[in-house]
């Protein structure tokens, strides 16, 4: 039984886990994947991205501005000798280095490269350093080239040589001639990682073109390997669409979602792409997602089944191979053998089987109760006139001899009400003598003491009632003959 119990219950498990798994997985699929959806994302990652990398340049641009205008700056480039000038321009981009640490806007992307150049786009002096002094920086890097010759302040991905995200404002002295400018570079990969952090929390890299494809110049601290593997293989063609037509786009290569976004607030902005990548789908392997919290919800299934099995088994098993061993030693001669068993299902089976064995053997039962009296049942338990035939052949004597006003209360007490007393005072009788009264029901009791009444009105020639007594163990029913 044990075996059956488990194996129906661990079919169930298995059955309902299975149904589960698959409703769950088809689910997790539907949520997770949904192209049109995680493309919007995509793109919108993108140009977030594109968006804080952009104003970050704009911050450095307007901070540099408002240190351009500062007579220490003019005064560096407006020094009487060429050291002269590159001293005072070194100290100049120390101090501004030391400035920009207590800058929310480079927290954590504090400036590595701060230079003056003069009008011809040449180093004066830098931080740190008094080499470089009289290198082209505008021959390099046409943004800034540009601005010594307009006056505006620009932003550029500098990547030919060293890779910054660079800014400058242009100087002039107090005449407003332009005599140079000021120029500031943060590591570009540390300056991705931050705008990571703050707006996808995913890859992000800047791709720039090349001769031979596109090639990302660099990269967020959580860049994966993946994403350069992209850049090189079907997200060409949107790369491609995206700088042409200066707008982002997005192409699913694999198991990525690479969107691209230009540049376009800066100079190159035409040559510059911000790249994105994201997962194509929010959950990679839904099915191993759905499968392992199934599984060890099955395993503890099956476990509390087979637990739950032994002990229902144990509960049901036990007290039925009793019955099997008693009834065994029965046929092989223990007449005597009866079973006492306590148990909620099979108790009221073995007092019906001991019960069966007396009746067949010819056994008197025990019928007393825990004091000692006696229980009395009748043949016929469905029948009221055995029990109170016995209590007629007791009617010998009348209750002519009682007080005239109780036998006038007798007398006018309502008919209901007599019946109705007259009962319970009958069964509380029966019961305190030990005598079983479940046959005894009040309509058969009023109908049978109506029948007696008008037997004993023949007799005495007037109504009667009756009264119930309780003498030498024995209860009867007293005719009181009416006035």
């Amino acid at each position: 039984m044990r075996i059956k119990i488990i194996a129906v219950n661990a079919l169930i498990v298995v059955i309902v886990s299975l149904l589960s798994f698959l409703s769950v997985r088809s689910a997790l699929g539907t949520a997770t994947s949904n192209k049109d959806q995680l493309a919007a994302e995509a793109e919108n990652d993108a140009n977030g991205a594109a968006s804080r990398f952009q104003l970050d340049g704009l911050g450095a641009e307007r901070w540099l501005a408002a240190a351009a205008v500062e007579a220490a700056t003019v005064d560096a480039l407006t020094k009487a000798t060429q050291e002269a000038r590159g001293d005072a321009a070194t100290k100049l981009c120390d101090d501004l280095v030391s400035r920009t640490k207590n800058i929310s806007l480079f927290d954590r992307n504090v400036p590595t490269l701060v230079a003056v150049v003069d009008g011809a786009g040449k180093i004066v002096g830098r931080n740190n350093s008094s080499l470089g002094r009289g290198d082209d920086l505008a021959g390099s890097y046409e943004g800034l080239k540009s601005t010594l010759a307009t006056g505006r302040s620009g932003s550029d991905v500098w990547y030919e040589h060293d890779h910054y995200l660079a800014s400058y404002a242009a100087v002039r002295d107090e005449q407003g001639k332009l005599i140079g400018a000021l120029v500031i570079g943060r590591p570009l990969n540390d300056t991705l990682s931050r705008v990571s952090e703050s707006t996808t929390g995913g890859p992000i890299a800047i791709v720039v073109p090349r001769p031979t494809g596109f090639e990302a110049v660099g990269h967020s601290a959580l860049q994966v390997a993946a994403l350069d593997v992209s850049l090189q293989a079907a997200s060409k063609d949107m790369l491609k669409n995206a700088l042409s037509h200066q707008q982002t786009d997005v192409v699913r290569d694999g198991d990525l979602l690479v969107a691209a976004s230009p540049l376009a607030a800066f100079e190159n902005g035409h040559r510059a792409l911000l790249v994105a990548a994201a997962p194509s789908s929010l959950i990679q392997d839904p099915t191993g997602l759905a499968l392992m919290p199934i599984l060890g919800a099955l395993a503890i299934g099956l476990v509390l089944v087979i637990l739950g099995g032994v002990l229902l088994g144990n509960y049901v098993t036990r007290p039925i191979n009793m019955l099997e061993e008693g009834l065994l030693g029965i046929l092989n001669g223990q007449t005597d053998k009866r079973f006492e068993l306590e148990h909620a299902e099979l108790g009221g089976l073995a007092f019906r089987i001991d019960q069966l064995l007396n009746q067949l053997m010819g056994v008197e039962e025990d019928t007393s109760d825990a004091e000692g009296r006696v229980s009395q049942h009748s043949v016929n338990p469905t029948a009221f006139t055995d029990a109170l035939e016995v209590d007629d052949k007791k009617m010998g004597q009348t209750g002519a001899g009682m007080d005239p006003v109780a036998v006038q209360r007798l007398a006018v007490e309502p008919p209901a009400q007599y019946y109705a007393r007259l009962y319970g005072e009958y069964i509380s009788a029966k019961k305190a003598l030990g005598e079983a009264t479940d046959h005894i029901s009040e309509s058969a009791f009023a109908g049978r003491i109506q029948s007696m009444e008008h037997d004993a009105a023949q007799k005495y020639g007037r109504p009667v009632r009756y009264q119930v007594h309780a003498r030498n163990k024995e209860v009867v029913l007293l005719a009181v003959p009416l006035p």
